[in-house]
């Protein structure tokens, strides 16, 4: 009976461990996720880009060989066409509607660019939907957009004090001193420098909204 007890606390032993291993082996890699990059331009020596964070940490982008450069320009909600591709970030309303805190245009080359409805972090609680314009109607609260992505659809009302933008061809001479950046997914090193391969400019002094 004894042996019988230990050889069962002995199975149960082995179980347990087998199960922790088997969690062990299930569970993801940690993740790297891509960095959002808000900064203002230090210099830019080569391929490499000297940039002050938003958060105030001096960090140096590594930009690709064919990195390319966009600008982006303040526009007005009357650009905003049916059929453009555009991106909102927006605060959730309790009638299920998305109130914009800003709408940038794509150009037709960068349509279907992460098309979709996430959590965002402009603002706490805030959302990005990358979508196609479908309506747009003037109201007493501002412009309301209907956009659409992958089937479906959410209803933007746009105020008057939302920022809107759109992309404009650009090149690296608008990556001088102070120049606003914003870089939607640039990758993590372990040096602790970023890799990138696009980078959008704020032109006229233009803080990037996203």
């Amino acid at each position: 009976m004894v042996k019988f007890a230990r050889r069962t606390a002995g199975l149960a032993a082995a179980s347990l461990l087998m199960l922790g291993s088997i969690a062990l082996a299930q569970a993801p890699a940690p993740a790297n996720p891509p960095v959002r990059v808000r900064a203002t331009v230090e210099k830019l020596d080569g391929n490499k880009l000297m940039v002050k964070m938003a958060s105030g940490q001096d960090t140096t982008i590594n930009l690709a060989d064919n990195f390319r450069v966009l600008g982006i320009e303040k526009t007005t909600i009357g650009d905003v066409k049916v059929g453009n591709y555009v991106g909102v970030s927006s605060m959730p309303q309790t009638d299920g509607t998305q109130k914009a805190i800003h709408v940038h245009i794509f150009p037709d080359a960068m349509r279907g660019t992460a098309e979709g409805h996430v959590p965002w972090d402009n603002r706490p609680g805030s959302m990005m939907t990358n979508a196609a314009v479908e309506t747009t109607v003037a109201g007493n609260d501002g412009q309301t957009l209907t956009v659409k992505y992958k089937g479906e659809e959410k209803k933007v009302v746009v105020p008057a004090d939302a920022i809107i933008v759109k992309y404009v061809p650009g090149d690296k001479a608008l990556l001088t001193s102070g120049a606003k950046i914003f870089i939607a997914g640039a990758a993590r090193q372990p040096d602790g420098s970023l890799n990138a391969a696009n980078v959008s400019v704020g032109l006229n002094g233009l803080t990037p909204p996203m």
